[in-house]
Parts: C-alpha cells; sequence; structure tokens
C-alpha cells in the first residue's frame, strides 16, 4: 500500500472519526434528557425529585457487603494499593510537563481534559460504588492523559514508526518516520518536533493510531 493511499485511508478516518464525536455528542444530549440531567458550568443538575427516585434504588451498605463475592473482598486491599503509584505518576507527570515540555516548547496537556469524575452524584450508588467509580474514573482518565504526554514526548525524540505494529497505537504514531527509513528520520525530525509544539491541548478518546 503506497504512501499516499495510508494518507487518503487516515483522511477518511479522521473524517469519520469526527461524525463519531459528533453522534455520540448528540446521544449524549438524548440521554441527558432521558435521565433528566443537565451540566450547568461542569457540574451535574438532576431536575427536582430524580435524586429522591434514584435513592429508591440504592443498595444499602450491609447488604451491598453480604451479597459481594469473597473474592471482591479479598481484593479489593490490592486494588486499592495502587492509588500510591498512581497518584504519584500524577505528580510526577505535572511536574514532568511544567519542566520538560517547557524547556522543549510543547503545549502542556490539560490534565482536566482526561479525568473525568462524575459518577459520584449519582443518588442511586451507596458510599462503596461511588467510591469504586471515583477511583476508576481517576485511574483510567489518569493513563489516557499519560499516553497523551509520553505520545507528545515520543514524537519530539523518537518519531519513528516499529517494526511490528503494536495494538491500538496512539494518535500521532501515523506520523511517524518509516522504521529503518535513516535519510527520512534525518530529513523529518525537526518538522516533527515543530509539529508536536504547534499542537494545542485537546481531548483525543478511543482514536485510531
Amino acid at each position: 500500500m503506497t504512501k499516499s493511499r495510508i494518507d487518503d485511508l487516515l483522511q477518511r478516518l479522521q473524517e469519520l472519526q469526527n461524525e463519531l464525536e459528533q453522534e455520540l455528542d448528540n446521544r449524549l444530549s438524548e440521554k441527558r434528557r432521558q435521565f433528566s440531567y443537565s451540566l450547568q458550568r461542569g457540574r451535574v443538575q438532576f431536575e427536582q425529585g430524580i435524586r429522591a427516585l434514584q435513592k429508591d434504588q440504592r443498595l444499602g451498605l450491609w447488604h451491598f457487603i453480604r451479597g459481594a463475592p469473597l473474592g471482591h473482598l479479598l481484593t479489593a486491599p490490592i486494588i486499592y494499593s495502587l492509588i500510591v503509584p498512581l497518584a504519584l505518576l500524577d505528580l510526577m507527570a505535572w511536574v514532568y510537563q511544567q519542566t520538560c515540555f517547557r524547556a522543549y516548547g510543547i503545549p502542556r496537556v490539560r490534565r482536566s481534559d482526561y479525568i473525568v469524575i462524575d459518577r459520584q452524584h449519582l443518588a442511586y450508588l451507596n458510599a462503596i460504588e461511588r467510591l469504586n467509580c471515583v477511583y476508576c474514573g481517576y485511574g483510567n482518565g489518569l493513563l489516557a492523559y499519560m499516553r497523551e504526554i509520553t505520545a507528545r514526548t515520543e514524537q519530539y525524540w523518537c518519531p519513528i514508526k516499529h517494526a511490528r505494529r503494536g495494538a491500538d497505537p496512539h494518535r500521532l504514531m501515523s506520523g511517524y518516520v518509516d522504521y529503518g527509513d535513516a535519510q527520512g528520520y534525518r530529513q523529518q525530525l525537526a518538522q516533527l518536533r515543530q509539529q508536536v509544539q504547534e499542537l494545542k491541548a485537546q481531548t483525543w478518546s478511543n482514536s485510531p493510531g
């Protein structure tokens, strides 16, 4: 497959991605109307009486714990022990961007675009379920945030495609120099660095490589 053919497919894929994002936004708006909530300055607001109805669906803590499989109870400390390396990673990502990205002239990634924590507002969740949702939202968002940071770093320092295509490559990988193309690497490195320096902070979820 020629490079022009690949570029054409990538352009079409980007157009489809944009259409998908628009369709997902429309679907989300429909779901907001269906379940009677809205966003006011980023905060979830339910219509009057909805929270009371949600509370009727809440499972009490004692019933929740008593009905939990033993494996869930035994592995809970292991799951939550990861908060320590995750929090450290979060801190180091901030330090890294404030120092390295400033030095390289790379736009910093907006943390709030990736870490979304809002499911604790659902009244039908008990305290443990809310904590679980906060933790999962934080962990998954943090890793997505880190992926964008490392992708930008890679484009600046090593924008070379791999010899073997890995699963779900990040969004910047498609623009890298081909594996083994020494001349292309020397010729395009400065341009690829300029491209990443001109990036704008943006959210990119479920993106193709």
